[in-house]
């Protein structure tokens, strides 16, 4: 079992190299199967309670866990196939995201950075 990013990473690219599928995972391609992918996933609670979408059946949970697992699967392949570090791309954007949604005007609140934005230049 793989237990680091790296690792998974590369039992990911031996499965791919042995089926010869490589020339299938074009950008596009992988982009496209992992939202295809997520909107599986989203399937699995379309019409549940917010409540329920926190109390899943084992069986749920199950197939919840494999649509993440594929959505993972595609994201990571996407990364390799175009160079991109996922840790470093994933700390970057935090700290974007910090300086978009700063603490003092974001806490406890869902609406959108361009609320955020108007506050300050009032």
């Amino acid at each position: 079992m793989a237990d680091s990013l790296a690792e998974l990473r590369q039992k990911i690219d031996a499965f791919v190299n042995e089926r010869d599928w490589a020339q299938f995972h074009s950008p596009k391609n992988l982009a496209m199967a992992m939202i295809v992918e997520a909107a599986e996933l989203v399937e699995h609670f379309q019409w549940d309670t917010i409540q329920e979408s926190y109390d899943l059946s084992a069986e749920k949970r199950q197939e919840v866990a494999h649509e993440l697992a594929d959505t993972f699967v595609y994201l990571l392949r996407l990364a390799e196939v175009t160079g991109i570090d996922l840790i470093k791309a994933a700390h970057e954007k935090i700290a974007l995201n910090a300086i978009k949604y700063p603490v003092e005007k974001a806490k406890g609140s869902n609406a959108k950075y361009t609320v955020y934005q108007e506050m300050s230049e009032k």
